[in-house]
């Protein structure tokens, strides 16, 4: 039998009364109870926030009266609604009884009475938080909620897109393990279910680890639901949207390859599809139309798609909650008949719980370029586009028994699971034939015999054959040739690489090149880095040149191809400030308002917002709307944004990788991205090879060019001196500045407490400054040893070799596996799967079985309780940041020729370190003024001396000078710079020769006029910047040797005024962000008579004293429990700066914001390390202004020793030139910027 399907269901007419938003029509009566929650504001429809824009004109069915627009206090939402969404979820009840969803009433018995079972359901439509700026809960959240609910099976069917469904398929796991481990442990284990991963980051606006947001609870339940991988797809040629769930993995290769089409044929971000994909692509999914409002217009596609697909196609029926489900379901029952597509039930899912109202609101206003007064009919109109209960939904489709039923009939048919992706690595044979096995074999065996000219050693062999026969075992062979001939290519055209973190654990690597870590600088645990009974690949990490690595990424696309290779995609989430600048927007909050507490995010990115802080900046902390939009940023920090490339983490296939997950097109030309991240990619057990860039790695490179072209010395990072005693010697006087990874002021003030004097020094100095080590105490009982204060505790003589490197304290990840081998009698294998545990017991409560069973170890191999205890103590201290000992040696590599190159050639250091920018810790400025006080002439850029690079000069003696490149001017390119070197010749005479030669514009010619770049020529930069004004024309005529109206001209004579060194300098750094003329301090100094130059603060006696300085640096580490530590800057050297956290509060604004400060304190001295402990903190940054006054007596005249060449005073000038500079207020902001690291 067919019916004509209604074009609109039939509604009753009722008396309408004030809707809480205007536009929207409500009734009075206790009617609408039933379809629609008594807490929230009903609304005539719920249809899909990013479709629709207009409500029908239809009163709903019997609605409760709504309340009025907002509530007295300035909230956007009404009292009601606060009610509804502000809940908390109720707990599960015992034995898996699911609680009620909010603001329904109980549901019916049913025909079976009170003893009947709960009905079965299945939801087949659940939009998570990956349709980005639509869905408000994470997929995490909805797993969990499901569970708890009691749902049989649960499909997130995010729209165009597979991008959560890793995430919902890891929570189910990790929901299966904590039952598992309850189990086993019954009162011990924690009760936790699965962390939201976005809610364990470190936020990068603050520095600081996010919220602390718990880990879900763990549902009570007997029985899990059942994960369907799905997506909904929206068609750009059809009205309905239709959910497609794979039944096995065929369809679902077929359903991500329909995906990679639309993606690939659009701009990252889109996806473009047709109804002729569908019908292409289709075979063996699950497909359900979602109808829009007009159902005649969903007759014809759903009626083609049915035909194409006989028995695999169903009609979705969706509650509105408005007043007319039951009348809507019926028209969709009989559109059903018409087209023979069986009725379904969806619930069309938005958020786990109805208190993610209010937040998708606000996600519907930010993806609209609303404000929350404007949302009108797109908000919500309840909370009840949550998960349900069984029970709640089978009242809904009471009238519908068998849609409900066919929830899980679908459910039962869709039986692909992720887990049956079985990821399969390239296979390429060599040329010859020659196996993979057989390849690695043979490369290995030849990199031992290159490694060690003088004969292998036994251990070595032995190594080498236990690692091949795992590689082996695990098919891991064409793996490690993929790293192998990667490297072998950079290498090849002269990039310089080298493999790092627990790859270096591996012999395998040294021998193929991959890695530098000799098995005599560390002890090897090869379980660290492959285990057989881990089940998961290894993860190899080789760091390239940061300017080049785009040829190593481009060479693997065209060696694989584009459709077997692909990068991760990394997830961008919404963190402190950009929460707070969006929903501050949306909530109505003013600019100055959301600017101030983003201004504050020190002090909102971990605890909220401090009232007392809130009352300073002039805000309200009782406000309602302030308070609610507070709320909100919280819920919204950690919430996905979109998707952006990741740094290097490639995947490679055999096959299509499109058949693995989808691919898009990256914002980047010529680069392609998968939807998964790299935390997807690791559940999966996917292998991928880590393309990582290093920007030492590009200095070190460039040194060694330098180097071979002006000291004729050819050298390469295995080639360079070791154990050189006088680059030792200046690592212990903390002479760091540019080092690698001791050039921070913590591992700088560490350094003279340390007095390296090997390699593994450097290897523990890279590792123990790091949280771990800090926050488990293991710092000050390493330095107590080290300087013989006290005897290292090994614990006994069995653990005495395990730390005996690191004095008996555990430092390395590696040692905690072997004391867990060597004194709990753990397996290789257990031990792994302990340092594992503690790297996620903090957020996941995992480390409970193993706790019992390392302390149990121990003490049947005859160790005390107490020892036990404490040992373990020890190493749980790796949960918050165990440093493997392969990652600190490979680092410690570059360390090591790092230093060297700045102790023996540091002209040639400091032109690479320049080159190689931004990199680093410190600015060209500190740069520049490090080689300075080395003895390093630096000359400033010039238009016939200079090139786009930083360049080494030959002095008259033979030292060598650092002449400043055209890179160092702020906004110059380098294609400009390559004009100028290319038409220079002999050299240019003056600004328009240049002009006529190289051809460039005249903004150009003003960029190297405001550099002084023409004081060569005779000419002060006022002179310069006169003459290059005179030339008008963008470019020179060809024809014509004499210069034309228009393009030059002779002006009459004026002498201008010389400019004063304090206008000179802050010019400089204007357009330099440098100067080689004066620091800034030296030209104040005279108005700061009582502070007291840093240079002088190693020799004063301890006390109270007051400094100033340019602040170059802020550092509050998350292991410092708040302390702030800032480096000063004056003519005489550096200050370190300590905050303790009460002052900070006191002083916030100055310690934040300001560029110049003035401290005073009391000494600290140990050995040569001098802190300042802050007392008093003043910003002086309105002083910078002074320095570029004209009139100002105390920043002196020009200084000719500072100049290049003589001026030439006699050219003719106008009276007025153009001010290059901001006005004096506004350049302490712009020219004496900080590097911040909080």
């Amino acid at each position: 039998m067919t019916a004509t399907p209604h074009a609109e269901p039939p509604v009753s007419q009722g008396p309408t009364a004030p809707c809480a938003r205007a536009g929207r029509p409500a009734q009075s009566g206790p009617a609408a109870r039933p379809e629609s929650t008594a807490r929230g504001t009903p609304h005539s429809s719920c249809p899909e926030p990013e479709r629709e824009r207009t409500r029908p004109p239809e009163a709903p069915e019997a609605a409760p009266e709504a309340p009025a627009d907002r509530d007295p206090e300035g909230s956007p939402w009404p009292d009601s609604a606060r009610a509804a969404t502000d809940a908390t979820p109720a707990p599960a009840a015992p034995g898996g009884s699911a609680p009620r969803a909010e603001g329904l009433p109980a549901p019916d018995p049913g025909p079976g009475g009170h003893g009947d079972a709960p009905p079965a359901y299945a939801e087949l439509c659940t939009t998570s938080n990956f349709t980005f700026l639509t869905g408000a809960s994470h997929p995490e959240e909805l797993v969990t909620r499901a569970a708890e609910l009691g749902l049989s099976a649960l499909a997130i069917t995010d729209r165009n897109s597979l991008a959560g469904v890793v995430r919902a398929w890891s929570a189910l796991k990790e929901l299966k393990r904590a039952a598992e481990e309850a189990a086993e442990v019954a009162c011990d284990s924690p009760a936790t279910g699965p962390q939201v991963r976005s809610h364990t980051r470190v936020d990068p606006s603050s520095r600081t680890a996010l919220p602390a947001k718990p880990a879900l609870a763990r549902p009570q339940v007997p029985r899990l639901p059942r994960l369907i991988t799905g997506c909904r797809l929206v068609l750009r040629d059809c009205p309905v949207d239709w959910i497609a769930l794979p039944r096995d993995r065929a369809a679902y290769e077929r359903l991500s390859q329909l995906l990679t089409l639309g993606k690939r044929r659009a701009e990252k971000g889109q996806c473009l599809l047709s109804l002729d994909d569908l019908l292409t692509h289709g075979q063996g999914m699950i497909l359900i139309a979602l109808p829009p409002r007009d159902l005649a217009a969903a007759r014809r596609p759903v009626t083609q798609v049915q035909r194409r697909f006989p028995g695999h196609v169903f009609l979705g029926a969706a509650p509105r909650y408005d007043g007319s489900d039951q009348a809507w379901f019926d028209a969709c029952a009989q559109a059903a008949l018409a087209t023979s597509a069986p009725l379904v039930a969806v619930g069309d899912v938005l958020m786990h719980h109805g208190a993610r109202r209010q937040l998708a609101d606000v996600l519907t206003c930010l993806r609209e370029g609303l404000t929350i007064d404007h949302i009108g009919t797109r908000a919500q109109p309840n909370a009840e586009r949550r998960l349900k209960a069984p029970a709640d939904m089978a009242r809904l489709y009471r009238r519908h028994p068998a849609a409900l039923h066919r929830t899980t009939e679908i459910a039962a048919r869709c039986a692909f699971d992720l887990s049956d992706l079985s990821y399969e690595y390239p296979d390429e044979v060599s040329e010859g034939g020659e196996a993979p096995q057989d390849r690695l074999d043979r490369l290995v065996r030849a990199g031992l015999r290159r490694r060690c000219p003088d004969g292998i050693p036994d251990r070595y062999h032995a190594l080498a054959e236990k690692e091949l026969s795992v590689v082996e075992e695990l098919g891991f062979a064409a793996y490690f040739l993929t790293v192998h001939d990667i490297v072998a290519y950079a290498r090849s055209v002269g990039i310089l690489c080298q493999g790092r973190g627990s790859a270096a654990n591996s012999i395998l690597c040294w021998a193929l090149g991959i890695t530098d870590v000799s098995p005599d600088m560390i002890g090897m645990v090869f379980e660290r880095f492959v285990s057989r009974h881990r089940g998961e690949p290894p993860d190899i990490d080789v760091d390239f040149e940061h300017e080049r690595r785009e040829e190593v990424i481009q060479w693997i696309y065209d060696r694989y191809g584009r459709d077997r290779a692909g990068l991760c995609a990394t997830v961008i989430h919404f963190r402190s400030r950009a929460a707070i600048r969006e929903v501050g927007k949306v909530m109505g909050l003013s600019q100055d308002v959301t600017a101030a507490l983003a201004g504050q995010i020190w002090g909102m990115s971990g605890k909220g917002a401090d009232p007392d802080r809130m009352r300073e900046l002039g805000l309200d902390p009782s406000d309602r709307r302030l308070a609610q939009t507070i709320r909100l940023i919280g819920e919204i920090i950690g919430f996905p944004r979109h998707l952006s490339q990741h740094v290097g983490g490639f995947i490679i296939t055999r096959g299509r990788l499109d058949a693995l997950c989808p691919i898009e097109n990256a914002a980047m030309e010529n680069r392609t991205v998968i939807e998964w991240d790299k935390d997807d990619i690791d559940a999966l057990g996917i292998l991928k090879v880590d393309v990582l860039s290093l920007g030492m790695l590009t200095c070190l490179r460039k040194s060694f060019d330098l180097l071979s072209e002006h000291e004729k010395r050819q050298l390469t990072l295995d080639t360079v001196p070791q154990q050189d005693p006088e680059t030792y010697d200046m690592l212990c006087r903390a002479d760091a500045i540019g080092v690698f990874q001791v050039e921070s002021r913590a591992q700088m003030n560490f350094l003279p407490r340390m007095r390296p004097r090997t390699f593994y020094d450097l290897v523990i100095e890279v590792a123990i400054v790091r949280p771990g080590p800090i926050q488990g105490g293991m710092v000050q009982p390493y330095i107590r040893r080290r300087q013989g204060l006290e005897a290292p505790e090994p614990f006994g003589p069995a653990l005495a070799e395990v730390t005996a490197k690191t004095l008996g304290v555990p430092l390395f990840q590696e040692q905690a596996m072997q004391i867990a081998v060597v004194g709990a009698g753990f397996t290789p294998e257990e031990a792994d799967r302990l340092r594992r545990s503690l790297s996620t017991f903090r957020r996941m409560g995992t480390i409970g079985v193993f706790r019992d069973k390392f302390v149990g170890g121990m003490l049947a191999n005859g160790y005390d309780p107490e020892i036990a205890a404490l040992c373990f103590s020890q190493i749980e201290g790796f949960a918050d940041y165990g440093f493997p000992e392969s990652h600190a040696a490979a680092f410690a590599m570059l360390t090591y020729v790092s230093s060297w190159l700045k102790r023996h050639h540091p002209a040639v250091f400091a032109c690479a370190l320049l080159n190689s920018q931004p990199m680093g810790f410190y600015a060209p400025a500190q740069i520049v003024r490090d080689a300075r006080e080395h003895g390093i002439e630096v000359r400033p850029i010039c238009v016939n001396a200079s090139h786009w690079d930083n360049k080494l000069e030959r002095r008259t003696d033979g030292a060598l000078a650092l002449r400043l490149g055209f890179r160092q001017i702020k906004g110059f390119r380098e294609e400009d710079a390559g004009w100028i070197v290319a038409a220079r010749g002999n050299g240019y005479p003056d600004p328009e020769s240049l002009w006529l030669r190289a051809g460039l514009a005249p903004s150009v010619l003003e960029k190297l006029a405001e550099a002084d770049a023409f004081a060569g020529q005779g000419l002060t930069r006022r002179d310069a910047l006169w003459e290059v004004k005179a030339i008008r024309a963008p470019k020179p005529l060809p024809l014509f040797d004499d210069a034309l109206d228009g393009e030059g001209g002779v002006e009459p004579k004026v002498e201008l005024p010389a400019m004063h060194l304090g206008e000179e300098v802050v010019e400089d750094y204007v357009s330099m962000r440098l100067s080689l003329r004066a620091h800034p301090m030296e030209l104040l100094r005279p108005s700061l008579p009582d502070t007291l130059h840093h240079g002088e603060l190693a020799t004063t006696p301890p006390g109270r004293v007051t400094i100033c300085g340019l602040v170059i640096t802020r550092q509050r580490p998350g292991t410092a429990s708040g302390v702030i530590f800032l480096t000063l800057e004056d003519e005489s050297g550096v200050a370190n700066v300590v905050v303790w956290p009460k002052l900070y509060e006191a002083y916030r604004r100055a310690v934040m914001g300001g560029r110049l400060l003035r401290v005073t304190g009391n000494i600290q001295r140990e050995g040569i390390v001098v802190h300042v402990i802050a007392q008093r903190i003043e910003d002086l940054s309105p002083r910078l202004g002074e320095l570029g006054h004209p009139l100002s007596d105390q920043v002196g005249v020009t200084r000719p020793e500072a100049d290049d060449a003589p001026r030439r005073h006699d050219v003719s000038r106008p009276a007025r030139a153009k001010p290059t500079a901001n006005h004096p207020r506004e350049q302490a902001k712009r020219l004496f910027p900080s590097r911040d690291f909080h």
